[in-house]
C-alpha cells in the first residue's frame, strides 16, 4: 500500500506493518491507524498516523536506553491487547521520543510506553507503574550512563 507520511513523502509499505490503536495516543485520542515504519536514523522507528499525514512520531525501543527499563504497567493493559505479559513472544513497546533543534536535548518518553501485539497488530499507549519513569529521558545522558556502568 502506497502511505503519504510526514517524513519521507509516498512510500511503499507492506499493510502488515499497520497498526490500530483504538484508544488513540495521550493528546491525539481520535487517531487510531498508524503505520510502524524503520526510520532511516537507527535506531528510531516512524509511526505515521494513516489519518492525518502531518502526525508522525518518533520511536525507541526503551531498552536501548535503559537495559533496566520495566515499565510495570498494569495487567489490564497486556488482556486489552491479547498479551500474556512483557515476556509474550508478540510483545513490542516503544517510546515516543522528542527531538528539540538541539538533538543533545533529545527525550523519551519511559513514562508512556506505546505497547503493541505484534500478531494482532493492535497497540495501546500506556502508563507506567514504576515511579521511577517520567515523560523525559534524556537519550543520550542516559545511554552514556549505561555504558558507563558496563
Amino acid at each position: 500500500m502506497i502511505v503519504d507520511t510526514k517524513a519521507y513523502g509516498s512510500v511503499e509499505v507492506d499493510e502488515r506493518q499497520s497498526i490500530t490503536i483504538p484508544s488513540g495516543l495521550y493528546g491525539f485520542e481520535s487517531l487510531e491507524r498508524f503505520i510502524l515504519m524503520d526510520a532511516r536514523q537507527r535506531p528510531f522507528y516512524w509511526l505515521q498516523s494513516l489519518d492525518v499525514q502531518e502526525v508522525a512520531f518518533v520511536l525507541i525501543d526503551p531498552k536501548l536506553i535503559r537495559p533496566d527499563y520495566d515499565a510495570n504497567i498494569d495487567s489490564a493493559d497486556f488482556e486489552a491487547l491479547g498479551l500474556e505479559d512483557s515476556n509474550d513472544e508478540h510483545f513490542l513497546q516503544f517510546s515516543i521520543v522528542t527531538i528539540p533543534e538541539d538533538r543533545q536535548g533529545m527525550t523519551a518518553n519511559l513514562q508512556g510506553p506505546i505497547i503493541i501485539n505484534k500478531e494482532s497488530r493492535l497497540g495501546r499507549q500506556c502508563i507506567s507503574q514504576n515511579d521511577s519513569w517520567n515523560v523525559r529521558h534524556n537519550i543520550l545522558e542516559e545511554m552514556a550512563a549505561g555504558k558507563d556502568a558496563c
